[in-house]
């Protein structure tokens, strides 16, 4: 199935119905698809390759996502927040292509061989213009719907591929055609660049429900606009959260039309998702774990997970407000271990997922095994329920004297510690037992000391897992999509451990 039939059947089932923008000023379904023609029309007289989308979110992010569907070309939106060095670069790996830029970033990308250079309000008034609605499209046979490029956190971002049968199939699969009422808009705060932000496109068009676009994430602006929208679903990634949470507690906001708010994209602290379910008892939660490979989510952590979890005494059904859920129904997920063989309940080994739904493609180069598998190179571990319990990048786990440690257990751990605000667990070099443990902390209120915070993990974990390098900081480094950068950390610490560290 293409993804531009999914806006079709929206807009000849609800042509009148507001797809996208605020409740006063917004596009219906039916001006949605005549603006997607319309692009899609300008796209094809403009030259040949991927479209190219480099800006903020916005009315431009749906039209330009299925403008490039209409005439079967790949949409790959760019980080603008990288060095202008960077994005160049990044640009000129997509040539030939058609880029749409926001116009206070044209100068930034200006001159790239290779690329035609539009700017945002040039694409907009074209897919408006009665010329471009009017004209003929090419038939093109391309099978890439999206591509996506890595943050390159190990190497030079890799371009992933996710072809039409990919997204549609994550689509059809885990939502009922026009199932929407009306009243119903979803804030998407995510970056144009994400594959949430793709997928929660994706998604409202088919079910019907109006998207409301946040050009960029602040937590001000996002319970400002979740108010006056009258915001019913929401997608949040944890850094956004806890940020979130803090306003509604001082402003005594309570969002009375938010109805569910998923969350994903990285590692969720048991004590956040505690506090906003606390503080938002009407809401529905779910979190979401997927990649870019897999076309977004492929396990979920339903809201009567979260219902049960928080309410059981049972430890084992309260740790699970820690899992990423169960896996979806149309796919499925094993936990392998490094020869490859399937483990059991309870061992951690290489989270390997397979469905329709999954990519395992980069440009130019597949990474699915022959038999549709694909190797996430996350780690994590399953309960005998079959809940999926995800512990961070095998690249992350840190290999102390042979034992495997997950930096994600001590954190846990660290962040249950009432001066603790934040926290990054990470491995540095060691002579004797080839990585130590290191901790870098946030604190607040009062700052605990290196000593403190050692005997706090003891007397809750092994003793091996006890960071021998302490670290204080007046924040961690993040990027813009809320994952932690330890590479960071890692560049910055790997030095011999010095008196008072």
């Amino acid at each position: 199935m293409h993804t531009s039939l999914l806006l079709e059947m929206a807009s000849e089932t609800f042509p009148d119905r507001l797809a996208v923008g605020p409740h006063d000023d917004g596009v219906t379904y039916g001006e949605l698809a005549a603006r997607a023609r319309a692009g899609g029309a300008w796209l094809a007289a403009q030259g040949p390759g991927p479209l190219v989308f480099i800006g903020v979110n916005g009315m431009a992010v749906p039209t330009a996502i299925f403008a490039s569907a209409e005439v079967a070309r790949p949409f790959a939106p760019l980080n603008y927040r990288l060095s202008d060095e960077d994005l160049r670069r990044l640009l000129a790996r997509t040539a030939p292509s058609v880029a749409v830029v926001d116009d206070e970033m044209m100068a930034r990308v200006a001159g790239t061989p290779g690329v035609v250079l539009a700017t945002r309000g040039a694409f907009e008034a074209a897919c408006r213009d009665p010329i471009w609605r009017d004209a003929e499209k090419p038939i093109v046979d391309v099978d890439i719907a999206v591509l996506l490029f890595t943050s390159g956190t190990t190497g030079e971002p890799k371009a992933a591929v996710l072809r039409h049968r990919h997204l549609a199939s994550y689509v059809i699969s885990t939502v009922e055609f026009m199932h929407a009422d009306e009243d119903e808009a979803a804030l998407v705060s995510v970056p144009p660049y994400h594959i949430a932000g793709i997928a929660a496109t994706l998604t409202a068009v088919y079910a019907g429900r109006r998207n409301v676009y946040l050009a960029t994430f602040t937590p001000e602006a996002w319970v400002e606009t979740a108010a006056t929208e009258k915001i019913t679903h929401a997608m949040l990634v944890p850094t956004m959260l806890a940020r979130v949470l803090p306003l509604l507690e001082a402003g005594g906001e309570t969002l009375p039309h938010l109805r569910a708010l998923s969350y994903g994209g990285g590692r969720m602290p048991q004590s956040v998702i505690e506090r906003a379910m606390r503080l938002l008892p009407n809401v529905d939660f779910a979190n979401g774990y997927g990649l870019t490979e897999t076309s977004s989510t492929i396990a979920v952590l339903l809201p009567e997970d979260h219902r049960a979890a928080i309410a059981s005494d049972d430890p084992n059904v309260r740790r699970r407000l820690g899992s990423v859920g169960r896996p979806l129904p149309s796919v499925e997920i094993e936990i392998r271990g490094p020869d490859g063989a399937r483990l059991g309940p309870g061992v951690s080994g290489e989270v390997h997922v397979r469905g329709e739904q999954i990519a395992g493609e980069y440009l130019h180069k597949t990474v699915l095994q022959d038999d549709g598998w694909f190797a996430t190179n996350d780690s994590g571990w399953m309960d005998g329920d079959g809940y999926l319990f995800v512990e961070g990048r095998l690249d992350d786990v840190i290999v102390r004297g042979g034992e495997n440690i997950s930096p994600g257990e001590i954190e846990d751990v660290l962040r249950l510690h009432p001066n603790v605000a934040d926290v990054a667990v990470l491995g540095l070099p060691d002579d004797q037992w080839g990585e130590r443990v290191a901790a870098v902390i946030v604190a607040q209120h009062d700052a605990p000391s290196a000593a403190a915070l050692a005997d706090w993990v003891k007397t809750r974990l092994r003793s091996t897992k006890t960071p021998e390098t302490w670290e204080f900081r007046a924040a961690l480094p993040y990027n813009d999509t809320g994952k932690l950068l330890r590479r960071v950390l890692r560049q910055d610490l790997s030095r011999p451990p010095t008196a008072g560290r």
